[in-house]
């Protein structure tokens, strides 16, 4: 039986508020700036409250661009979105087919592969980078959405993840499907891609954060403004190089910057909790 203590109740709910405010008060300063013109944002004190230019702001970041040599910010967050969807699903498309491979295929060194993908966790593009450019730059892929997403494809991470899923699933479930003379791509397609919904959900949330919040990669390997992504574009913005920062704007392109992370994590909640806790298929 839980007891009834209303002195413990209240600190852990009072804990909570104060983390949700910590948390949320960034957001909020971000929004308040973002609907404030440049004058205001150059006095003191800050504003707290919002302010009327909101829209006024939104259209000009999106399809004029800032600064003098900016572009619309709506481009690159068309960027921004293509090479995180084609890092997510490239990511799990490859590993679900590699983990499948390991697990349900006997072949020789197999083990020795799997232990090759997964040696590949202690070698992050930072440290493989320059080699990495060398080879993209020779295939000619800079300043291309294959360029900026191909490199990043592969998982370690997200192979280990779908063979241990995989190998949780009953053999039962493989002898009945040869029984009814399914082949293996019908038993991957009708049964084991089902069972793994949750999964793939919860891994395409954080893979298409991690494509969505790349910098490095991105700022190497483009030139062409029409390519950069919208986190290259807002450090570009607090370097601009002999221009006072438009803290209207760049906040406003920040707070465009934080949506589409936000929609997916709210829109595939479910399934995300679903995919990290669920342990009986």
């Amino acid at each position: 039986m839980v007891e009834n203590r209303p002195y413990v109740t209240f600190m852990a709910h009072a804990v909570l508020i104060f983390g949700v405010i910590i948390v949320a008060l960034p957001i909020w300063v971000t929004f308040v700036a973002a609907t404030h013109d440049e004058l205001r944002m150059t006095q003191i004190p800050l504003p707290l409250l919002p302010g009327g230019h909101f829209f006024e702001n939104l259209n000009e970041v999106l399809f004029e661009g800032v600064g003098s040599r900016g572009s619309p910010v709506g481009m690159m967050l068309l960027n921004s979105l293509i090479m995180a969807l084609l890092i997510a699903v490239g990511k799990i498309s490859i590993s679900l087919l590699s983990a499948f491979a390991i697990v349900y295929f006997r072949f020789p060194f197999r083990m020795g592969f799997f232990w090759l993908i997964f040696i590949t966790l202690m070698l992050p593009v930072e440290v493989r980078i320059l080699p990495t450019f060398a080879v993209v730059a020779d295939l000619g892929l800079l300043d291309s959405y294959m360029g900026l997403s191909l490199p990043l494809i592969a998982s370690a991470t997200a192979t280990f993840l779908f063979r241990q899923v995989f190998l949780g699933v009953p053999d039962e479930l493989l002898e009945a499907a040869r029984i009814d003379g399914a082949g293996p791509m019908r038993f991957f397609w009708d049964i084991l891609l089902p069972i793994t919904r949750t999964n793939i959900a919860a891994l395409f949330v954080i893979l298409f954060i991690y494509g969505w919040n790349q910098y490095l990669w991105p700022l190497l390997i483009t030139t062409d403004q029409s390519m950069y992504t919208v986190v290259m574009a807002i450090k570009q913005l607090l370097e601009a190089a002999e221009e006072t920062p438009q803290w209207h704007l760049i906040m406003m392109t920040t707070l465009l910057a934080m949506a589409p992370p936000i929609a997916v994590v709210v829109g595939m909640q479910k399934l995300f909790v679903k995919g990290l806790t669920e342990t009986e298929k």
